[in-house]
């Protein structure tokens, strides 16, 4: 069986993945518009009649923009917990409130979408509540992270176990205090609720790389605040002092905000 992962978009104006096999796929959140949503999967080669869920982190705009259309006017089942899909319907950014599409999980309990096994685990954020997504299909384990406040125990046993990993990496700590954004703005960043450094990342990735660890994707990069060349090297360069090697050891990636990712193959 064929994987096949893409990133249409990831950053704070919208965030949106797939990850699917030659049958079928599911979006790892939905915060961009749904005309771009098809025509990058057009654009890719992905039928969207393919999609058969959609999994979402939590409840901000730029996680959430479009569930509501894929879920009501495209019968796409939508998959978060309880605490999440209340504030996806209490969202002013959601026209379309969610009632028939609507799938409860709990946190930490796996459940089944065809071949994909599915956990999802707490990650802490300033947001209604905020889940990661581990899917283990065929031998691969791919973990999603993204908006990371700080890495507790339970995030880091989840990213711990993965093949494939996409983790934050928001801000350089640099940019972020000397760049022009308000005190309370920089403090909600850079506190235990709100997102990953790259320094943070970088050290996390430095302590607890394994040779089962295949691929790491760096996502939801700050468009003020950091840069993906910038967010790159720092891992680049962390992972090096512990003599692992980028693009011998470990493949890595900055996803760009705005613009799609290749589709990145597995078998």
């Amino acid at each position: 069986m064929k994987l096949f992962f893409l990133s249409l978009a990831s950053g704070s104006s919208g965030n949106c993945y797939y990850l699917g096999t030659s049958d079928y796929g599911v979006l790892v959140d939905a915060g961009i518009g749904i005309r771009t949503i098809r025509k990058v999967l057009k654009d890719k080669g992905i039928d969207f009649n393919k999609i058969v869920a959609v999994l979402v982190t939590h409840d901000h705009a730029d996680h959430i923009k479009t569930v509501g259309c894929l879920g009501e006017s495209f019968h796409i089942p939508v998959y978060t917990t309880e605490a999440v899909h209340r504030g996806i319907n209490k969202s002013r950014y959601v026209e379309e409130k969610l009632v028939g599409s609507r799938r409860i999980i709990e946190k930490e309990s796996p459940f089944q979408i065809r071949d994909f096994r599915i956990t999802a685990f707490p990650v802490p954020h300033d947001s209604t509540e905020n889940v990661g997504y581990m899917i283990e299909c065929g031998g691969h384990v791919f973990t999603f992270a993204t908006d990371v406040g700080h890495i507790t125990e339970t995030v880091c046993h989840y990213m711990s176990l993965a093949n494939h990993l996409v983790i934050e990496a928001n801000y350089d700590e640099e940019m972020l205090r000397n760049g022009a954004y308000p005190a309370f703005l920089k403090e909600r960043i850079a506190s235990p609720k709100g997102h990953l450094s790259n320094r943070e990342t970088a050290e996390f990735l430095a302590a607890h790389y394994t040779p089962e660890l295949k691929d790491i994707w760096l996502c939801h990069l700050s468009r003020d605040n950091n840069h993906p060349e910038l967010a790159y090297k720092t891992v680049e360069i962390r992972l090096f002092d512990e003599g692992i090697r980028v693009g011998k050891d470990v493949s890595l990636h900055a996803l760009k905000r705005t613009t799609p990712s290749e589709i990145f193959t597995f078998e």
